[in-house]
């Protein structure tokens, strides 16, 4: 008979930690190890305020549905029980729960929030309303975090190192052109702009996303194609553009915007 007693509806009830395993749908990879030493050091003088919630996949075993990083810090308080609710969840409510626990995090960059989104959308089969009432936010939030993930990846972690703020990143989004975008993020790193200044910029720039606009590649409506060119946007940070020819031919254009853009291009390519 294991020694502890947890019921599934009552309070928490103490849990041996040899007997609870991590979570395989944790959304989050990384944790601070100074910041859970300090929650450690916490925990051994004031316990675990706030138990940890569990899912039972066999006798006296438990899978973490929330609360990890309170569960790992117990460890390293050297804590042999945690408080801890169980709940009934199939591995597709354990990956829900999970992603939503982890947007709730105070601390958590807009382009991580932005990926829990999408995660909630494709892996879990939510729609926007859907996800939007599960967070508690409203649906033109959930739709602009979302709506980062297509910006550039040098972007990207502009945003999440945060370099830059959703401000800025709200404005570029309205940029259709990829190395316009990139320009512009230079010049808010070098020149401190203000997203107010940012905003002006694109609406004046040629790049400008207008109502209704289709890109002027001439494959724009084949995928294949447009993915391509989406794959080395990515990858060289800059506009690409594939023209196809008669017979399977074609051609590539990148494009390039100053001098020293040129020269990156060029040591990219000597690698």
């Amino acid at each position: 008979m294991s020694g502890s007693s947890v019921s599934p509806q009552g309070s928490a009830a103490n849990i041996p930690v040899s007997q609870i395993e991590v979570n395989p749908f944790q959304p989050r990879n990384d944790f601070d190890t100074k910041a859970l030493e300090e929650l450690a050091e916490s925990i051994r003088h004031q316990g675990i305020i706030q138990a940890i919630t569990v899912r039972k996949v066999a006798p006296d075993r438990y899978q973490i549905i929330s609360g990890e990083r309170r569960f790992r810090a117990s460890k390293m308080a050297g804590l042999e029980t945690v408080p801890a609710y169980v709940r009934i969840a199939n591995d597709q409510a354990m990956l829900e729960m999970a992603l939503v626990e982890n947007i709730q995090r105070e601390n958590l960059n807009p382009i991580d929030i932005a990926i829990s989104y999408k995660r909630l959308m494709e892996e879990c089969k939510l729609s926007h309303d859907e996800v939007s009432e599960k967070v508690g936010k409203d649906r033109t939030t959930v739709t602009n975090y979302i709506r980062l993930l297509k910006l550039p990846p040098k972007i990207q972690d502009a945003i999440r190192d945060g370099k830059i703020s959703m401000g800025h990143a709200r404005a570029l989004i309205n940029i259709d052109d990829v190395g316009t975008q990139l320009l512009l993020l230079s010049e808010i790193l070098t020149k401190g702009i203000s997203v107010r200044k940012v905003e002006e910029m694109v609406r004046t720039s040629p790049g400008r996303k207008k109502p209704g606009s289709k890109t002027e590649s001439k494959v724009v409506n084949q995928p294949a194609y447009r993915d391509i060119e989406k794959r080395l946007e990515n990858l060289f940070e800059t506009k690409v553009e594939i023209k196809t020819g008669a017979k399977g031919s074609g051609k590539i254009m990148v494009s390039y915007y100053s001098t020293d853009d040129l020269n990156r291009l060029l040591d990219m390519l000597d690698h």
